[in-house]
């Protein structure tokens, strides 16, 4: 349900964390190319502020300096080259995610997904989790002006929908996805494969509501859907 307790008449998932728990994959990934690279491990309150950004927004910050475009894609297709290798077999939907789209098409509700997930990352994870002909409508952070927390992916997945994003619902893992789902004026519910409750209301705004999987959401506002 929506914030206002209207069903909402689109939905907007990320992708990374959201659709599979695999941000442990995505961790185990930067720790090899810190690793390669001589640089500290990600701490948690690092991986916080980097959850959820564009690759072109992290790894100048991570390296401490400007990157050339060319040195940048270099880098980014060596971290998401690792997380493919390490992700390739292992990732499942988030428990109750199956039967939530289910629903969702029964009830001829689109869906989209919202994410900062590059472009092979996307296919492979999709594919991966035998949703990519299902899921086709994505809209990723590199084709808006302005990555997570800005809200111009999730105007551009309502856009997309046809809809106000007042009237779609966003499902997110991350505190910056959180950000940038309220901002762009969606009802956000928060999963916490990556985050606990504490933890979003720490690094920023507060999601409507927190689950920890789609099971747990069908249960508790899934009604509408029966």
């Amino acid at each position: 349900m929506l914030r206002d307790g209207r069903p909402p008449r689109g939905v907007v998932f990320d992708l990374d964390g959201t659709l599979t728990d695999n941000m442990a994959l995505h961790a185990q990934a930067f720790e090899r190319f810190c690793a390669r690279h001589g640089l500290p491990p990600l701490a948690a309150e690092r991986r916080a502020r980097y959850d959820g950004k564009r690759n072109r927004d992290i790894f100048p910050d991570l390296l401490g300096r400007e990157l050339g475009p060319d040195e940048l894609r270099a880098l980014v297709d060596e971290k998401e080259s690792l997380y493919r290798e390490l992700s390739a077999g292992r990732l499942v939907p988030l428990r109750g995610l199956l039967e939530l789209l289910a629903c969702l098409r029964r009830r001829a509700v689109p869906v989209a997904v919202a994410t900062s997930s590059p472009a092979r990352n996307v296919e492979h994870t999709l594919r991966e989790l035998g949703l990519a002909r299902e899921l086709r409508d994505v809209l990723r952070s590199d084709e808006v002006p302005h990555g997570k927390p800005a809200p111009d992916v999730y105007l551009a997945a309502a856009e997309r929908l046809g809809l106000p994003p007042g009237d779609c619902l966003a499902f997110e893992d991350a505190p910056l996805g959180v950000a940038a789902a309220l901002s762009a004026g969606l009802t956000c519910v928060a999963v916490t494969t990556s985050f606990d409750e504490p933890g979003f209301a720490a690094h920023g705004p507060a999601p409507d509501a927190c689950v920890p999987d789609y099971a747990a959401w069908l249960e508790r506002f899934g009604a509408w859907l029966a």
